[in-house]
């Protein structure tokens, strides 16, 4: 039987480290230009092969059996996915750093914070480890793919670590950006314990939920108290227009010169998934027209007169030709 050659021996080496080079490029990419270990060895890579990648500068290492692949920089998304990755498969993104992949604070602490279900993990060059008994499944989920805390358990997290104001913004936020959910929240309390973090989030809620009772027409006043304590014309208040795809649309304020169109959301914790997805189409067919759509909750009309005054007076007074040359309305 014919002996095979050493050209066709390297070739057959050459072959295999192409398709090793194809799947980690792949990997790589789903995960923001970093990999674990684990993973290069599922996919056929040894640790020694590993390291003679490292040494040719081809893989980085970023933690213990964590690097980045073809250079060495990492965005945000990669840094934070690395720190996940350095602690196994139940590590996932929290507290501070959990917060800012959401966008409910800014987050530009060096160190990535993360979370174990398991006692006793020491913290690495970088990464800040909170080890908790009380995280379930229920409180993780994948953002921008990057295992994390859901948005209720990162809210609840954020007292531990900071003060009540930080707190308070964030929930603010999560309104804005459509992701408070009260019923998880409420859920992710129960599961909690007697923590700071429980302490501080009741007591949030307990303040906005106050400050959202006002009526719709008690809102509506002090929206225009704050409209006339500025230079801006007064608004049409629940106004028609009709876009130019036929669709009746009602907002709570309007101002057409300037092609701005307000709503106050009054009861945000009680929003149902549909009313949700209503509103977002309905801001979208409004962008589309040409006009600027903008929220405040309850709260913010309550709490903020000077917030509100000055978005305002900022996006009314920022109104150009760009926006108004855009597709048309008509009155209703």
């Amino acid at each position: 039987m014919k002996e095979p050659t050493v050209e066709a021996s390297h070739s057959g080496t050459e072959v295999q480290e192409a398709r090793l080079d194809v799947s980690i490029a792949g990997l790589a990419e789903r995960q923001h230009g970093v990999v674990a270990l684990a993973q290069l060895r599922a996919i056929g890579l040894s640790a020694s092969a590993a390291r003679s990648r490292v040494a040719r500068g081809r893989l980085h290492r970023v933690h213990k059996g964590v690097y980045a692949v073809g250079r060495p920089g990492l965005n945000a998304s990669g840094r934070r996915l690395a720190a996940v990755l350095a602690y196994g498969p139940d590590a996932v993104l929290s507290h501070r750093s959990g917060a800012g992949l959401w966008g409910l604070r800014p987050d530009s602490r060096p160190n990535i914070e993360i979370s174990v279900p398991r006692p006793g993990i020491r913290a690495r060059p970088g990464v800040d480890v909170h080890c908790s008994g009380t995280l379930t499944p229920r409180d993780v989920t994948v953002h921008n793919r990057i295992p994390v805390t859901t948005v209720a358990r990162t809210l609840l997290d954020l007292g531990d670590v900071t003060n009540r104001r930080a707190v308070e913004t964030a929930v603010e936020q999560s309104e804005v950006l459509r992701r408070f959910d009260l019923r998880a929240v409420e859920e992710a309390l129960q599961r909690a314990g007697n923590t700071r973090g429980r302490t501080l989030l009741t007591s949030v809620l307990k303040d906005l939920a106050h400050a959202s009772t006002l009526t719709e027409s008690e809102l509506e006043e002090a929206f225009l108290g704050i409209v006339r304590a500025t230079p801006l014309p007064d608004p049409e208040a629940n106004a028609w227009i009709t876009l130019a795809d036929g669709t009746p649309v009602r907002v709570d304020f309007l101002w057409r010169a300037e092609r701005l169109a307000v709503e106050i959301d009054g009861h945000p914790y009680h929003r149902t998934r549909q009313s949700r997805e209503r509103d977002a189409r309905r801001d979208q067919l409004l962008r589309l027209a040409g006009y600027e759509p903008l929220r405040f909750t309850g709260r913010q009309v309550a709490r903020e007169p000077e917030w509100v005054a000055e978005i305002l007076v900022a996006l009314a007074c920022g109104a150009d030709g760009d926006r108004s040359g855009r597709a048309g309305t008509q009155a209703a």
